[in-house]
């Protein structure tokens, strides 16, 4: 009886099965015969992944000229800029990790003396009207008791912090008042959102070069009722 060769010689293409003794004719194709198949494409039914950096669903990409952050709630009419989300983005995830904890307020909200009946007091009337509690030393610190104590409970009792940046606010951190004090144990915490109002940043980097590499909003970009309603959304669930 004729001897298969597949186990020496193999049986690689149609030609060698043919050669061999046993299987030629069609007697036995499969002992080591494989016949050419094409390679499939799998692109018609591999599923669709964003590639990093592209956007999805309600998520910016962080470039182009804007989006949704994922916190914003379907139907909401606050548009932001692609930079407005990565800068808001880290403060949110700090924001999620505090709701836990009880009794805080949503808004620790920093400012200058000078400006506490003008702008920070509009800044507050804001974030008020918009559902958020704000930490406000027009408010919350009574007659003869201690402001900085007061501060630091404040403080330790809020979710995020903002600083009003405005020419008072700049004047006071050169003098090393309070307002210095509030922004170093907000600094340290990495929960401040430096809102720059009728001034710049390059102004800021040269007063405080710290608080100056901090991203954050301007009201160069958007108005003060546009901030308080992306500040609104960030803090709330």
């Amino acid at each position: 009886m004729a001897r298969c060769t597949a186990p020496v010689r193999g049986h690689q293409s149609q030609a060698a099965a043919e050669a061999c003794p046993a299987c030629r004719g069609g007697r036995f194709r499969g002992y080591g015969y494989y016949p050419s198949y094409s390679t499939p494409s799998f692109s018609a039914y591999s599923p669709s992944y964003p590639s990093p950096g592209s956007s999805s669903g309600n998520r910016s990409s962080g470039g182009g000229s804007g989006g949704r952050p994922r916190w914003s709630r379907a139907g909401s009419s606050v548009v932001y800029t692609a930079a407005e989300i990565r800068t808001l983005t880290p403060f949110r995830e700090s924001v999620e990790k505090r709701a836990v904890i009880p009794d805080l307020r949503d808004v620790f909200l920093c400012h200058a003396w000078d400006d506490r009946k003008g702008a920070a007091k509009d800044l507050h009337d804001l974030l008020e009207a918009s559902g958020v509690s704000v930490w406000f030393s027009e408010k919350d610190v009574l007659l003869g008791s201690s402001l900085l104590r007061e501060i630091d409970k404040g403080l330790v009792k809020s979710r995020v912090g903002i600083v009003l940046v405005t020419p008072a606010l700049l004047r006071r951190l050169a003098g090393e008042g309070i307002a210095d004090k509030e922004l170093s144990a907000l600094l340290a915490r990495d929960l401040l959102v430096p809102i720059v109002h009728d001034t710049t940043y390059e102004a800021l980097r040269d007063v405080s070069p710290l608080l100056g590499s901090r991203s954050g909003l301007s009201t160069a970009e958007a108005s003060m009722s546009d901030i308080a309603a992306k500040l609104a959304e960030l803090v709330k669930f």
